[in-house]
């Protein structure tokens, strides 16, 4: 199955100049949707990991199901005022603006391995803030997996201090 193809663009979206990659489409797939997340956790399947840190909001959506054929936690990276918990924040810039993300305080302990997952892979800013909050609550991060890469914005640059897996490029 070419899973690129069950992958739209949408053109202008959030804003203009910028081609969104929608993954709903691929999503709605369930034979699309189940080959994605096998691949994914295949590649994490020997890796000695204690949990799997999605990031907000697509990210749960591959991130949760990696968790659960991988037999691990699911940790949660969300945008400010949605955890109900104590949290730390990290700040980043996108290639259309900047943002924060939040993760719960006691989410992760000293020496927590962990794995890192979001749908895209552009120019590395959000992962990068979540690197940066599972390394300031003393994880080790483990590896880093995306659906889609956009490897023309080069976010792969910025995390060349950790294993980067994309299960598919443009």
């Amino acid at each position: 199955m070419n899973l690129k193809e069950t992958i739209r663009d949408i053109p202008d979206f959030p804003k203009e100049g910028i081609i969104f990659k929608d993954i709903t489409t691929m999503l709605k797939d369930p034979a699309a949707f189940k080959e994605a997340i096998n691949h994914m956790a295949e590649k994490y399947k020997d890796c000695d990991i204690d949990y799997v840190v999605g990031i907000e909001a697509r990210g749960f959506i591959i991130g949760a199901p990696i968790a659960l054929a991988l037999n691990k936690g699911f940790i949660p990276v969300r945008k400010p005022g949605k955890l109900p918990a104590e949290t730390v924040v990290a700040s980043y810039e996108l290639e259309y603006g900047t943002n924060q993300v939040e993760m719960h305080q006691d989410a992760i302990t000293e020496g927590d391995k962990v794995l890192i997952i979001d749908d895209l892979l552009a120019t590395g800013g959000t992962v990068s803030a979540a690197v940066d909050l599972v390394e300031r609550l003393g994880g080790e991060v483990i590896g880093i997996g995306f659906l889609l890469e956009l490897c023309f914005l080069k976010g792969r640059d910025i995390l060349s201090n950790y294993d980067v897996f994309s299960l598919l490029q443009e």
